[in-house]
């Protein structure tokens, strides 16, 4: 890396987005650009010793073919590169399909190319990268045009789901919904730790980079930052088998079966198709998936990828899921899904997440741990362990995991009990939530300090929303209800 700090390189990306903005280019264009320039720069990184990598980037399309250019030159420059990249075969012509260039302002793609040349970035860590690229996405997120109902999972998240699940070379994964690549990448890193695995054979490393990753993204921009990620991290052939494919994963079943899923669906209840109608008036329509292989049908989309997720584990395979609360408690077809999963699968892990871990003010999520199993009569899951990551929180994700106690999940050791009834991590028999309305999973018992003091409230707005949250649910009961009865 250049003599930069970490904060210095940080500042000066974010210091191209108000002139980017009144220009005209919106956040995700920023992150767009950005990352095809990026990932030109760091081509030319690994084409050069000590890496000498074989690219695939033609004669005449490197970042040293643009980097000393100005004004027209540059420009025309840059547009011939992206044209002429997105005609190539395999992955570098899926990243720069149909791209074009959203910085119409010369003076301001010189100034962010010489931005882009002044770092190594090869040698910077993932870490400072990834607060560049999480702090784009959250503004993304939070902008209602572009980035509504993306929410991107926080690296530490994703690392302490990694480390539960504790991949093992020959392992393969898959995530339905993978967005920018988070948990393959986060993945590969647990797998090529010296630590963790120091000496694994050539075929497990080629395995890595070319067998073990299965991956589906719906927006094509989060698509193609996903494949430049994967792509640079060394997961993929060239030309070979595409890690990542872009399309609904709702829409059938894929065909492949996975060691472990580790995913975070998208959020928002419904999936829903946009159609125009005899009058020329726009109408969206619930997308209802029926598919043999799921439990039950509907328009909730959390219902539905855990049921897909399901169907994309092998036998004995693992997942961790990031779903919201109302996956834990709505009825109709939720309850459903829950009893189902109970009794094929065993789900042996919850953890309920904080309040606002994602970009999102007020949303509530958990992480579903569970294996699944071969066909039987009997119940598969026997017990529950619950840890509370949400209730005047005063852990950290480190405690979870030693908690989870990853080397060996069946020697756990409660830190609830009757003399420490604030313990946040508790083991409950599988009869006691077979036993609650709807078969509810959203249950705590730590007691909040906070609603002791009526002046710490939380915001009516993040009240207002729970609300909401829970009549949109008891109508989606309804609706399912009267369905089921219309039929009948």
């Amino acid at each position: 890396m250049s003599n930069n700090t970490t904060p210095s390189i940080i500042s000066k990306v974010w210091g191209m987005c108000n002139p980017l903005r009144d220009d005209g280019v919106s956040y995700q264009d920023y992150l767009e650009q950005l990352t095809y320039m990026i990932f030109l720069k760091m081509s030319d990184e690994y084409s050069r010793p000590p890496y000498n990598r074989e690219t695939g980037i033609p004669a005449g399309c490197g970042w040293a073919d643009m980097n000393a250019l100005t004004g027209a030159a540059l420009e025309e420059k840059y547009k011939e590169i992206l044209d002429a990249l997105g005609r190539q075969p395999g992955i570098l012509g899926e990243i720069f399909m149909q791209a074009t260039n959203k910085i119409t302002n010369a003076a301001i793609l010189y100034r962010v190319v010489q931005m882009i040349d002044k770092e190594k970035w090869v040698s910077m860590s993932s870490d400072v990268k990834g607060e560049i690229y999480e702090g784009l996405l959250q503004k993304n997120a939070e902008d209602t045009k572009s980035g509504a109902g993306q929410y991107f999972t926080p690296r530490p998240l994703i690392r302490a789901m990694v480390r539960c699940l504790r991949p093992r070379p020959g392992d393969t994964v898959a995530d339905p919904c993978c967005g920018s690549g988070g948990f393959f990448l986060a993945t590969q890193e647990y797998l090529t730790d010296l630590a963790n695995y120091p000496s694994l054979t050539r075929e497990q490393k080629q395995f890595i980079k070319n067998d073990t990753f299965y991956g589906t993204e719906l927006v094509p921009v989060t698509y193609k930052l996903c494949l430049m990620n994967l792509y640079l991290h060394n997961i993929g052939d060239l030309y070979g088998r595409m890690p990542v494919a872009r399309g609904d994963a709702l829409l059938s079943d894929p065909g492949y079966r996975t060691s472990l899923v580790m995913t975070n669906p998208p959020f928002g209840k419904k999936s829903s198709l946009t159609f125009t109608n005899e009058e020329g008036e726009t109408e969206e329509e619930d997308l209802v998936y029926n598919r043999q292989d799921f439990w039950t049908t509907g328009s909730n989309k959390q219902l539905n990828f855990l049921q897909h997720i399901n169907t994309l584990l092998k036998t004995d395979g693992r997942a961790a899921v990031v779903l919201p609360d109302n996956v834990l408690f709505e009825g109709g077809a939720g309850e459903t899904v829950r009893k189902k999963l109970l009794e094929t699968c065993e789900l042996h892990t919850i953890l309920r997440l904080p309040t606002g871990i994602f970009y999102k003010p007020g949303v509530k999520a958990n992480v579903l741990f569970f294996d699944r199993k071969p066909a039987s009569p009997e119940m598969q899951t026997k017990e529950i362990w619950v840890y509370d990551f949400r209730t005047n929180i005063h852990a950290d994700l480190e405690d979870f995991v030693r908690c989870y106690h990853p080397e060996n999940r069946f020697d756990r050791h409660e830190t609830w009990s009757e003399d420490n009834p604030d313990g946040r991590w508790r083991r409950f028999p599988v009869d006691f939530f077979l036993k609650r309305d709807k078969t509810s999973f959203d249950y705590f018992w730590i007691k909040d300090k906070a609603l002791a003091d009526l002046d710490n409230l939380p915001d009516p707005d993040v009240l207002a929303a729970d609300i909401i949250e829970n009549l949109q649910s008891a109508l989606q009961s309804f609706s399912e209800l009267q369905a089921q009865l219309r039929k009948s």
